[in-house]
């Protein structure tokens, strides 16, 4: 069955403390998704800027620029973030964006999971 995305409003309702009707667990799971994919990205993004001074592209672009960064270390930490980011960056689209996600539940777990081991390997280099 194809996802209802005006569930995406009733969890922002829920979010703001505005709802009348709570949110579907579809709509939960998909927002859990693309949160693990940006707690760990702004992170991310953050310690290139702030511990790297790197100078980051202000567009669209900047979710490609940071993972390469990583990518392009030799560092097999830097290359395990990498990895685990471009991961979550397609858990994050097919949520954001598909109708239909088959394994949804056990993809968010994954994506909690991927996202938690970045932000370790990051507050460890």
């Amino acid at each position: 069955m194809s996802f209802d995305w005006s569930q995406y409003l009733n969890l922002a309702k829920e979010l703001a403390g505005q709802a009348t009707i709570p949110a579907e667990q579809e709509a939960r799971l998909r927002d859990a998704i693309s949160r693990s994919y940006y707690a760990a990205f702004i992170l991310a993004r953050n310690y290139l800027r702030d511990k790297q001074g790197h100078s980051l592209p202000k567009s669209s672009d900047i979710h490609r620029y940071v993972w390469q960064e990583f990518d392009i270390n030799p560092d097999s930490r830097y290359q395990l973030i990498a990895d685990n980011l471009a991961v979550l960056r397609r858990y994050r689209n097919q949520a954001d964006y598909d109708d239909n996600f088959p394994l949804l539940s056990a993809i968010a777990t994954i994506a909690i999971k991927r996202s938690q081991e970045i932000i370790y390997n990051l507050n460890n280099l």
